[in-house]
This record gives structure tokens, sequence and C-alpha cells, in this order.
């Protein structure tokens, strides 16, 4: 067959498939469309032909933005005409270490109007590291009638007063899940506004809210409602009224505990115990604060189905968490504080062989004279006994590059490598040298790696290596590590999925910077802090990159011609109009 031949043939079979493509009626592509989840799947669908971008459009009922900048609500409102729910987040994960100024934006506001207008059946709403008022959760709760999900991760702005404003207007509220929030806790009184008549609720979470509750409403609230499935509850709650709220719940499948300390009568401790015997379903565990050694062993008959076990607020000692480990046989995530220490972790790998992640977080980071914490026994230990592990966050005082790469040649699956050595720039303490090779058998080793945090004495060889073998890599954290341009550059000329690049003081300038200008129209952010960067290479990365935003936060007394902290992201919606002065958008 010739070549004029072979195309006439192509194009023929192109043109049948795409008829057959577009002779399905609307209806069936759309319901077909409807079983696709991923966003992301959902998103490449969109993008085989016309129909099947108008199928998709129609079919859609949730969307997630990764950056509220990103887009504007106009734009998804026009793109998506009958979303449910909706997924958004705000400031940079920076904001955690309170690296962006306070009043940065991201304020939910605007957002909301515009749902008002164009989804007033929006029924889900989960936001995280956004700005939220009072007066916007007031008028979220009048403006959708059926309305069913409120999740709040990491925002700020609002006092239980906003609550309680949910409380009483969303007569359909199936969750309220506030994690991590920076709340102004007024009391607990907002309980209380749940009409009589409510029943609905299965999604509970206030465990980071610091004042007593009205116990009376929450009993009775959770004695109305049924079907509750999540339950968290902060440190207020004792374990007699906890005792209490489980008779009422024999449906949880998440537990947060209150306070674990309170001295109990041994018939309370035997009711206690007797009533976590009936949680027959439960499979996660968290809360346990000031968790006293002598009241655990109630919870050993609830353990038998557990799955993700949340100590990251007990600090439990190795013995105590030891014997917990032992009812704990179908364990797939764990999170832990360091005064665990090795030996407690030790008991990880001999009793959770199907663990798959594992973050231990430092008791007390700020304390350098601590005498407890892990090191790299601990986390050897868990790589021998936990074959499947495949997520890690791990904060130690110290680590080895013969240790890590033996961790990843027994867990050669890693996802997620978050290893945090908490003084900045050590080396490996038995040899003395950088720690370059540790993250280079990493990146070598584990050919699935999408996330990954280094930290360390490094080099540029450990930059040298990500970019040479991190082909899956989305997301990369770095502090105080490097030594020049190199490195910043091969990371962005390697990794062909990076979405988000996070760097604070490393020796990257200018060159680096821009050395990304292909690069991050693909990306989702950038983000450089005390870095070497100056107001000139910003501008002219602004310049050459006109549909990305730059954005430089100033801080008093600060040099003009250093850009301290750079935020660079990609954009359709142009850059932001409620920028404060201490941002200056390039």
């Amino acid at each position: 067959m010739g070549s004029s031949e072979l195309k006439r043939s192509k194009d023929s079979v192109s043109s049948d498939e795409s008829a057959r493509r577009s002779s399905f009626p609307d209806e069936v592509l759309e319901r077909v469309l409807s079983l696709l989840k991923p966003h992301r799947d959902r998103s490449s669908v969109s993008l085989v032909c016309k129909d099947w971008y108008n199928a998709e459009r129609w079919s859609r009922t949730h969307v997630f933005i990764g950056n509220c900048y990103s887009v504007s609500p106009e734009i998804v409102a026009r793109r998506f005409p009958r979303i449910r729910s909706v997924t958004l987040k705000g400031k940079p994960r920076f904001s955690d270490f309170n690296l962006v100024p306070e009043n940065w934006g991201a304020d939910i506001h605007s957002w909301l109007v515009v749902f008002a207008a164009k989804y007033p059946f929006l029924e889900e709403l989960r936001l995280k590291r956004m700005a939220i008022s009072d007066e916007s959760l007031e008028f979220l709760a009048i403006s959708f009638p059926n309305f069913k999900a409120l999740s709040l991760l990491s925002c700020d702005g609002f006092s239980t007063n906003g609550l309680a404003a949910i409380a009483t207007h969303c007569k359909n509220l199936t969750e309220l899940d506030i994690q991590e929030n920076g709340v102004y806790d007024k009391g607990g009184s907002w309980l209380s506004c749940f009409p009589e008549s409510f029943t609905s609720l299965e999604v509970l979470n206030f465990a980071n809210l610091t004042s007593d509750i009205n116990f009376d409403a929450l009993e009775k609230l959770v004695g109305r409602c049924k079907s509750m499935r999540v339950l968290k509850l902060n440190r207020s709650v004792s374990l007699e009224q906890l005792q209490r709220l489980l008779v009422n719940a024999p449906r949880l499948a998440e537990l947060g505990t209150g306070s674990f300390s309170q001295e109990l009568t041994i018939r309370e401790y035997e009711e206690l115990e007797s009533t976590l015997s009936n949680c027959k379903i439960m499979h996660t565990l968290s809360g346990l604060w000031d968790a006293k050694g002598i009241y655990l062993p109630t919870l050993y008959p609830a353990c038998s189905n557990l799955t993700f076990l949340n100590l990251s607020y007990a600090a439990l000692q190795s013995v105590e968490l030891a014997k917990l480990l032992a009812h704990c046989p179908r364990l797939k995530r764990l999170w832990v504080l360091d005064t665990v220490e090795d030996k407690g972790l030790e008991a990880v790998g001999l009793n959770c062989p199907l663990l798959e992640e594992l973050r231990v977080f430092p008791a007390d980071p700020f304390d350098d004279e601590i005498v407890h914490g892990v090191t790299e026994a601990g986390f050897l230990a868990v790589s021998f006994g936990c074959p499947r592990l495949h997520y890690v966050l791990y904060f130690c005082r110290q680590m080895t590059n013969a240790a890590v790469a033996t961790i990843v040649q027994n867990c050669p699956d890693f996802t997620h490598f978050r290893l945090c050595i908490m003084n900045p720039g050590q080396p490996d303490y038995l040899t003395n040298e950088p720690m370059d090779e540790a993250f280079g058998a990493v990146v070598k080793t584990c050919t699935k790696l999408q996330r990954l945090s280094v930290s360390g004495l490094l080099t540029d060889l450990t930059f040298e290596y990500i970019g040479r073998y991190a082909k899956n890599l989305e997301t990369l954290s770095v502090a105080f590590a490097g030594r020049s341009d190199w490195g910043m550059q091969c990371v962005l000329g390697g990794c062909p999925k990076l979405r988000k690049l996070e760097i604070r003081d490393c020796p990257f300038g200018n060159a680096a910077l821009l050395s990304g200008l292909e690069k991050y129209e693909s990306m989702r952010s950038l983000w450089m802090s005390a870095c070497n960067v100056t107001m000139n290479g910003c501008r002219l990365l602004a310049r050459e990159m006109p549909r990305l935003n730059v954005e430089v936060m100033k801080e008093d007394g600060s040099d003009d011609t250093q850009a301290y902290k750079v935020y660079v992201y990609r954009s359709i919606a142009g850059p932001r109009r409620d920028a404060p002065p201490s941002v200056l958008t390039l």
C-alpha cells in the first residue's frame, strides 16, 4: 500500500472512529463518564473530542481546585454547570510554618457568592488553608438549602459562632469536619444549635476545639443521629462521658476519644471496657489525649479491626505502644510521637506486617536538649517487619546513608518518602559524609516515588540523582540543602512529572529560578524563601511567562533588591485583585 493510500485509509478509519464516538446518545455518554471518579481521568477524557468535552462538562458533579487563584469561580461555573461538590485549596503549604502573611488572601467569600448564584444545589464544600469568616459560614448555611457536608482543614478566620450558624440552618447536614483550624473558640454552646428534629449527621469532628463543650447537647445529638459513623471529640470530653456517647453510637467506624486520663472507679472502668468491646466495626482510632497506661487495656477489645491508629496526641512510651499494637493485627496506617523511641518502633516491625503508612512526629521539636526521640534504628526495624510500607514521614535526630539504603531495599515501593533530620545540615553521624547517597538510594530504588522531602547535609549530587532517576516525582520539598544553582537546575530539567517544588533556605538564585521557564506552566506551584533570588530575576520570569502569577512577599525592613519569599503558580484568571500591600504581583 502506497503512502497516499495509507493516509486515506487512516483518515477513513479516523473519520469512522469519530462517527462512532459521536453516535452515542448524550445521555449514555454522560452516564458512562459519570462513573469516572479521579479528576485527572475526567480531565483527560474531556480532551478526546468535542462531544466528550461537552459530555464530561455536563456530567461532572465534583471539582477539585488545587490553588484557589489558578482559576476564578466565574470560570469554574461556566465550565461546569452541575457541580454539587467542591474541594478547594488556598494558601501555600508554608503557611503552616507561619511563613505566609496572615492576611495573604484565599478568602472563600467571593466563591460562595458565585456558587449561590450558579450552584444553589451545592451539597459539599471541602476547604484547605482557606480564610473563612463567620459571615461566610452564615451565608453558606442560608444559601444552599440541600447542603450536606462541610470540611475545614487548616482554615482560619472563623469562630464557633460560624459553626452555630451551620448547625442552625443546615437541616440536611451529614458531615461537619473541623480539623487543625485557627478557630476562635467561644465555647461549646454551638452544639445546642442543632434542632431537636435534626437526625442526619454521620460525621462530626471537633477534635481541635479547646473549650469545654455542652455535653448534654452533644449526648442528645449523638443519640438522635443513628447513622453516626465518625465521631472525633476534643480533650474536654472525659472517659465517663465517652462511654455514654459510645452506648448511643454502635455504628462508629472512626472514633476520636477525648482525654484518656480521668480517674475511674472499677465499675466505670468495666463499663468503658464493655462498651468499647461492642465497637465491632471500628477501623480508625485517634485522640487519647494525656493517655494513662492504666486505661489503655480498655481499648484492646476494639483494636482487632483497626486499620488506622493515630497517636499523634498521645505521648505513649515504648512499652505502652507495644502492648497496644499486639492487639492491632490489621493495622495499615500508624501515626505516633517520637516518645515511643526506637523500642516502640521495633514493636511496630514485630506486630504490624500489613503496615503501609508510618508518621513519626516530634513531641517537642524545639527542645535541643531532648533525651527521647527516634533514630535510624527504629526506622530500620520498621522496614524489616513491614515490607508493604510505601508512605513515611519521619522526624529524627540522626540518620545514616547506609540505613536509608537498607530501608528502601526492604521497602522498594515507597510513593511518599519524607525524612526530616531535625538539625539542619547534619551529615551522616557515623561517617560525617553528606547524606547524598541516602537520597540517591531512595530515587534509584523507589521507581514509584511521587513525593520526596530531603534533609540533612546535602550537596548538588543529591539533586543530580533526583533529576536523573525520579521520573514519577510530583512533589519535592527541600530545606537547608544544595551548593549552587546547578542542583535546582537538575531537578527542573530532569523530573517530567514535577508539579510542586518547595524550597527554603537554599543557595539557589536567579539562574536556578529562570531555568524553569519551560517547566512552570505544567506545574501547580513553586515556592522559594530565604534563597538568593532577586527582584530583577522575578521580574524577568514574569515578563517571559505572562501566564504565570509571580508573587513576592516583602517583609518590613527587607532589602528591596532581594525577593525573600517567592510564590509562582499558573493561572487562567490572571493576577489576583485581593493581594495585600505586602504581596507584590509582578
